[in-house]
């Protein structure tokens, strides 16, 4: 295995030493500041936020959040897929209603900033061409993925209404088994509800290919998973999600799966977040950070929960809980920083490790990059959207050329795209 990792990578050296002799004059950081500002960069996962969708505070401004405006414009990160997510509650029609209020105002939040709030600096789109056609015209570029199908309830006319609304891609579940699909949480327990999908779940796949969305197998069941590999009729995706060779987390997708992925045709999109890239660093790394972040929220007299605790939050802690993490973690690392016996962080070579390992197993035409910005994300070096030439970097430094680079940032993830919209064009009219 680890043979067949490296191969693709050793001809990426090759061609990236070709590159040099054809540029002799240029420093690796040139050239990749070049390849950088040509392609376009997309990133399939970042959450949101409504409180920072408004009048008086909103993405125009460079606020703490890991994305906005002026930090995808510093970073050169050209496309967003904001997310519309909705954690899991009770199976039940008060849980539905409760849980369709929220994603009703993600989805407005959305739509105000592209529409009202900034229209001169950033634009939705709904399909591959929408988003070239913006991106060249100056500004950067929404688009809306969601993250949990359980807002939907069990009204299947719901795929439509979030269709007309932008959602482009949908998972079926998050943490927590919903009417759709069983969640990779189940791992931890083994309890299941339908070993899979269950019935109206099956149906959604068939759906979401009728209309034309894309299906996000990031935190589904591995059972769900395979499921819906071998359903669906269009390419599928991992929005986020990277390899669990690599990092042994049930939110990561192992060889087998990547494998069902290729052959379907879709793209795992790897995920900046530290526990899924190396838990050995990443556990070190958070054992010392708790202590620090701790004192630092009590300082701001700010209640903390450890990330473990999340699932069991309430609603309003929950958005509390995102809305402090960046400020916290910010000041944690400063101090941290400062100290000679602080653990390595997880930085953007073991992202792109991750990268390497689904290339060598699944090919260049298979693997793209997110970050779960505000929504966990963030590792050294790609911390918030400033730093995304950071990745293009590495990329770089491993060999990559440019051609496979506008493949890994944004052009597989929109191939997907336009074929699943062409397989709901020819789909057959009841």
């Amino acid at each position: 295995m680890r043979i067949l990792w490296l191969f693709p990578v050793l001809i990426a050296l090759a061609s990236c030493q070709e590159g040099t002799k054809e540029n002799p004059d240029k420093s690796l950081e040139e050239r990749a500041m070049a390849i950088h500002e040509k392609v376009m960069t997309v990133d399939t996962h970042v959450d949101i936020n409504v409180d920072n969708f408004t009048d008086s505070i909103n993405y125009t401004q460079r606020l703490s959040t890991q994305v906005n405006l002026p930090k995808m414009e510093e970073g050169g990160l050209d496309v967003a897929w904001f997310i519309v997510y909705t954690g899991q509650d009770s199976l039940t029609p008060g849980g539905y209603e409760k849980a369709s209020a929220n994603a009703m105002a993600k989805f407005d939040a959305i739509h105000r900033l592209c529409e009202e709030i900034a229209p001169d600096r950033i634009g939705l789109a709904r399909s591959a061409a929408e988003a070239r056609k913006i991106y060249g015209s100056g500004r950067k570029v929404a688009m809306i993925g969601v993250e949990n199908a359980y807002p939907m309830g069990e009204d299947l006319s719901n795929f439509e209404k979030y269709h007309a609304l932008g959602a482009r891609y949908v998972s079926l579940a998050h943490n927590g088994h919903s009417q759709f699909s069983d969640s990779n949480t189940g791992e931890a327990d083994s309890v299941w509800l339908y070993n899979g999908l269950s019935d109206l779940g099956k149906k959604a796949v068939a759906e979401m290919n009728r209309l034309g969305i894309m299906i996000d197998i990031s935190h589904p069941s591995r059972e769900a998973v395979m499921e819906m590999l071998t359903l669906s009729k269009a390419p599928i995706i991992a929005s986020h999600s990277s390899a669990r060779t690599l990092c042994d987390h049930s939110r990561n997708l192992d060889d087998e799966q990547l494998l069902k992925l290729k052959e379907n045709g879709g793209v795992a999109q790897a995920v900046a977040l530290d526990a899924y890239i190396n838990e050995e660093k990443n556990s070190a790394r958070e054992e010392y950070m708790k202590a620090i972040r701790e004192r630092v929220a009590d300082s701001l007299g700010i209640q903390w929960f450890d990330r473990s605790e999340f699932r069991n939050l309430t609603d309003a802690e929950q958005e509390a809980y995102i809305a402090n993490y960046r400020r916290v973690s910010s000041i944690a690392d400063e101090i941290a920083a400062k100290s000679a016996d602080a653990p390595p962080a997880v930085n953007v070579s073991d992202f792109v490790d991750h990268i390497d390992y689904m290339v060598g197993l699944i090919g260049i035409d298979h693997v793209g990059i997110s970050s779960d910005f505000d929504g966990g994300g963030g590792i050294e070096g790609w911390s918030d959207a400033s730093e995304t030439f950071n990745v293009t970097l590495e990329l770089v430094k491993r060999g990559y050329s440019e051609a496979d680079i506008e493949k890994l940032w944004g052009g597989n993830l929109l191939r997907v795209l336009d074929e699943v919209q062409a397989v709901a064009r020819n789909w057959p009219q009841d």
